[in-house]
């Protein structure tokens, strides 16, 4: 989970760029999802800064992963002002906020769950959208939601996705949603062990579905995998024509 911390400067060997030259600021970069974003962007060529905690334990290993793709490293402080600053030294045409949290993470923090979600899935995620607003709000900002996302849903979980997504499509910014099933493989290194199982009860119970002729239900709902996902996202986020649209997961394959 993130946490602000102490104040932070931004990585200043980062160069400062012209708003005419493309770049991709990934949030979330260290993530099981995150960290195949910004190889796919890099397979691009698309100049892409991942960003990191400068509190992470693992800062050092991830420097050396995303410096041997190519990537630059960014260390900014979650703390708004400070996004503030980076953005407008960096101005990244497109931004990807790949932000979340897990109970396991939010007990060792002495959070709720409900609170982890409020504070990372939602709470992140709208410093980096009050953050590109404050530069002009002309980014393509891609927020990695979830199927199934409902205003209604008494799950703290989907209910902040669905406050992220309402407060990402009122905000004015060019946005693409994207809301994947389960997204699970074998070289996932966080123990998730409920969602590997549901994924495989899930991709079953479909694959009876699509055999009785349900294809769009199964295409929709079957998990995926991160690498997968990462290529539907980068391919989607460059597209006009997914601007201001929800992708779905066969929109992402």
């Amino acid at each position: 989970m993130h946490d602000s911390g102490a104040r932070h400067p931004a990585d200043d060997s980062l160069p400062t760029v012209t708003e005419s030259d493309p770049v991709a600021f990934v949030a979330g970069a260290t993530g099981y999802t995150g960290r195949e974003v910004v190889a796919a962007l890099r397979e691009r060529g698309v100049r892409t800064v991942a960003h990191v905690r400068p509190d992470s334990a693992r800062l050092a290993e991830f420097r050396d992963r995303f410096t041997a793709l190519g990537a630059e490293l960014d260390t900014t402080a979650w703390e708004p002002d400070a996004l503030v600053e980076t953005f407008r030294r960096l101005h990244p045409t497109h931004v990807f906020a790949l932000l979340g949290t897990t109970r396991s993470r939010a007990r060792h923090e002495g959070m709720s769950a409900q609170q982890a979600y409020a504070r990372v899935d939602y709470g992140l995620t709208k410093w980096l959208v009050d953050a590109a607003l404050a530069i002009g709000g002309t980014q393509r900002f891609v927020y990695l939601s979830a199927a199934g996302v409902n205003e209604r849903s008494k799950n703290g979980y989907i209910a902040a996705r669905a406050r992220t997504e309402q407060c990402l499509r009122g905000s004015g910014l060019p946005y693409t949603i994207a809301r994947p099933s389960f997204i699970t493989g074998p070289d996932r290194d966080d123990e998730r062990p409920l969602e590997r199982i549901g994924g495989v009860v899930v991709d079953g119970m479909l694959a009876v579905a699509g055999a009785l002729g349900a294809d769009k239900l199964r295409d929709r709902y079957r998990s995926t995998t991160a690498a997968i996902l990462a290529r539907g996202l980068v391919r989607v986020a460059f597209e006009p024509a997914w601007s201001n649209r929800i992708a779905d997961s066969e929109d992402l394959r």
